[in-house]
């Protein structure tokens, strides 16, 4: 055994799950159940929100679901899919055999973590594409309306969701890297996912308070919606660099936490 635990073991273990099929096709519905929510809609409405505008072409459907979609399901899935891996071996009683295959602990964090942190990209890449197809399919094929005025023309599109469907995976690692670390430390897989949610609640209710002014700028979802100004007539990539560096701080100091604990902790499931 030379390589225990490859990146290929773990990713056909972890895509087999019944979990990961099931958070797939929730990921899958969700389009559809919103196409349903709008057909059944009065469609009386006439401002330039994101709402208003998101039946008004595959573009804009796109950007609405992104939406709607980043600060909880893209959460709940990046928190699932990075913290539940370690937890759920610790359920099954599975753990303590994998170390002794042997697979060094290092090892295993590692798979679980890689695979856990490509599943939530791919997950964030299917979104986009199956909205934008959704999105052709029911409402056609007009390029973006912006809420400002004026449009912007399909590659100045496709080029922006990319980057905002990147940033909002890298707004998601500070609460995913919390599930990893809480999963070496439970053997309830919820728990992880439970307190990741939790800690992006508190985050978000912190962030409200105008009485901490500027300390809200350290909070690790304070810049969420950084990407949704790369709609607009003049886009400033340059406000998403903040985000991304507090993402990465908290990412990595939890990351390491969770390697931390799990090289001494004493595994007995």
């Amino acid at each position: 055994m030379s390589r225990p635990l490859s990146l290929r073991v773990e990713l056909r273990r972890q895509v087999t799950r019944p979990r990961t099929r099931w958070a797939l096709l929730v990921l899958l519905v969700l389009p559809l159940v919103v196409v349903a929510a709008f057909a059944l809609g009065n469609g009386d409405s006439e401002g330039q929100s994101f709402s208003d505008l998101a039946t008004t072409g595959a573009a804009n459907f796109a950007l609405f679901m992104l939406l709607i979609s980043a600060e909880l399901l893209i959460l709940i899935l990046a928190a699932l899919f990075v913290g539940d891996p370690v937890p759920a071996e610790a359920s099954w009683s599975s753990l303590r055999y994998l170390l002794i295959a042997p697979v060094p602990r290092a090892r295993l964090l590692t798979s679980k973590l890689l695979v856990g942190l490509a599943l939530t990209a791919v997950a964030v890449l299917l979104l986009l594409v199956w909205v934008l197809v959704v999105g052709g399919v029911v409402y056609g094929w007009d390029p973006l309306s912006l809420s400002v005025g004026g449009s912007l023309a399909w590659g100045e599109v496709l080029s922006r969701l990319a980057v905002g469907a990147g940033y909002v995976f890298v707004a998601q690692l500070p609460f995913a890297a919390v599930a990893f670390w809480m999963g070496v430390r439970t053997d309830a897989p919820l728990a992880a996912v439970g307190v990741a949610v939790l800690a992006a609640i508190v985050s978000s209710i912190l962030d409200a308070l105008s009485a901490l002014g500027d300390y809200r700028r350290a909070l690790p979802n304070h810049y969420a919606r950084e990407w949704i100004g790369l709609f607009t007539l003049e886009p400033d990539y340059a406000a998403l660099l903040p985000g991304v560096l507090w993402a990465l701080l908290y990412a990595t100091v939890f990351i390491a936490l969770g390697y931390r604990h799990f090289a001494r902790k004493d595994v007995l499931s």
